[in-house]
């Protein structure tokens, strides 16, 4: 059941995305540049996602385990540190340079766009990189990697 569950919500994000524009990267381009002509459209899909997020976290506070029965898993770290800020950093450029995030860009490569193909072949070197750089540093230092 969980398998089948979790496609359906992945399946329903994917859907979401691709009604709402996210998986055009000129649309979010024209949302990112604001000296340009700026496409405000993307901000009401951004506000209603925090809205969804806001009342689904709310929610998953008060329970200890999922709507399946599963455990509910909270994050430890709670502070903002130097590894969060440059990843966001990265995320932002990228999304700015290629107009795609990592979900849309999975949901265009499953749509077809050679677009999407790139960013995706690029976002998986990227993440591999970093895997192996974050191990040998490390090893190196003795200080055991949390992952994140």
């Amino acid at each position: 059941m969980n398998r089948v569950s979790e496609f359906l919500v992945g399946l329903l994000f994917g859907l979401g995305l691709m009604l709402s524009g996210m998986t055009d990267p000129g649309k979010v381009l024209g949302f990112l540049d604001l000296a340009g002509p700026w496409d405000p459209s993307l901000a009401l899909v951004m506000g209603g996602a925090i809205a969804v997020g806001v009342a689904a976290f709310a929610l998953a506070k008060k329970r200890t385990l999922t709507f399946l029965g599963g455990a509910l898993y909270w994050p430890d770290a709670s502070a903002v540190d130097k590894r969060l800020v440059l990843g966001s950093l990265v995320f932002g450029v990228g999304w700015g340079l290629a107009g795609f995030c990592p979900g849309p860009a999975v949901v265009s490569l499953a749509a077809g766009q050679p677009k999407a193909a790139v960013f995706v072949a690029a976002m998986l070197a990227g993440m591999a990189l970093f895997e192996m750089l974050d191990r040998r540093l490390h090893r190196d230092s003795g200080v055991q990697s949390n992952g994140a």
